[in-house]
C-alpha cells in the first residue's frame, strides 16, 4: 500500500524551514507531512547564528542525526516516504537500509562512504568542512561567498542573498567527516525499499556525476532504483525558482 505520510529531512547548513514550500505542496495532495529539525536545530535561524560557535553543535555526528530520525519514524502509524536533500539525502539512504521507510527520495544526496569524485567544484566546496587542520569539534559558519558557490551558483544575486539570510545556519564539521567513515556506509547489495536519486546539472557541491555514481552502485541489488538529472538546477534545488518541477516529479514517482 502506498504511504500517505512523508518525512522531509533537511541537509547541512539548513533547518526544516527549507521545506516551507514543499510541505504545503504535498499536503494539498493528501499527504501527512512531517519536517523535523536535526537535533538542536529547533531555534530560529538568527538565534543559531548568534550562538556561534556552539560547542554542543560541534559534537553532533551523523549517527546522531540518523538515530534521531529513526526514532521519530518508528513512532508513526505507517512506514513513510522519506524525502531528503543533500546530507539529508544520505540520511535517507541510511534509513532505507534500516527498513523503516516505504520508499525514499534522495535529492542531490551527499555521497555515501567510498563514493567520491575528484571534481574541482566538489573538492573546493567541501574542503572547508573536512580540512584536517581544523578540529572536528569546531562548528563552521558558512560565509555568504561560499554559499554562493556551493548552493546557489547560477541564481540572481538578490535570490542568493535572500536564501542565505533566510535559511543558513552554522554546521557541525563532525557530520560530513562521519559520512566518510563506517557511519556513512551503504550496503549496496542489501534489499531496500524503492529509491529515487536526483541530481542538478549545475550543482557545484554535489556534482551530477557524483549522484550518478551513487545511483549506479545500487545496481548490485535487484531492489527498485531510479535516477533523474534536472537541467539547469543548482544544489539548493528545493528552493530554487521552478522548484515545483522537481516536487512534481517526486510526487509522480511516489504515486506510480
Amino acid at each position: 500500500m502506498q504511504s500517505k505520510t512523508i518525512v522531509f529531512i533537511h541537509g547541512m547548513f539548513m533547518t526544516a524551514l527549507c521545506w516551507e514550500k514543499w510541505v504545503p505542496y504535498f499536503q494539498t495532495r493528501g499527504y501527512t507531512c512531517l519536517a523535523p529539525n536535526w537535533p538542536g536545530r529547533d531555534k530560529a535561524v538568527e538565534e543559531q547564528r548568534n550562538a556561534h560557535p556552539d560547542a554542543q553543535l560541534g559534537q553532533l555526528g551523523l549517527n546522531d542525526v540518523v538515530n534521531h530520525f529513526e526514532q521519530i519514524i518508528r513512532q508513526l502509524p505507517e512506514k513513510p516516504l522519506l524525502v531528503g536533500h543533500s546530507m539529508g539525502g544520505l540520511v535517507t539512504q541510511l534509513l532505507l537500509q534500516r527498513d523503516v521507510a516505504a520508499a525514499g527520495v534522495a535529492i542531490d544526496s551527499a555521497p555515501p562512504a567510498g563514493v567520491f569524485t575528484p571534481s574541482w567544484s566538489f573538492l573546493k566546496a567541501n574542503f572547508p568542512m573536512i580540512n584536517p587542520f581544523v578540529p572536528a569539534s569546531a562548528p563552521r559558519c558558512m560565509p555568504f561567498e561560499d554559499f554562493q558557490y556551493a548552493f546557489v551558483n547560477t541564481l540572481p544575486l538578490a535570490e542568493q542573498r535572500a536564501d542565505y539570510d533566510r535559511y543558513v545556519v552554522p554546521e557541525s564539521r563532525q557530520v560530513p567527516r562521519d559520512s566518510l567513515s563506517s557511519a556513512g556506509a551503504v550496503d549496496f547489495k542489501k534489499a531496500h525499499a524503492p529509491l529515487l536519486l536526483t541530481a542538478g546539472e549545475k550543482d557545484h557541491i554535489i556534482p551530477a556525476g557524483l549522484n550518478k555514481m551513487n545511483y549506479e552502485k545500487y545496481h548490485a541489488s535487484a531492489s527498485p532504483i531510479d535516477f533523474k538529472e534536472f537541467p539547469g538546477r543548482v544544489h539548493f534545488v528545493i528552493g530554487q525558482t521552478g522548484w515545483e518541477e522537481v516536487a512534481g516529479y517526486v510526487a509522480s514517482w511516489a504515486e506510480k
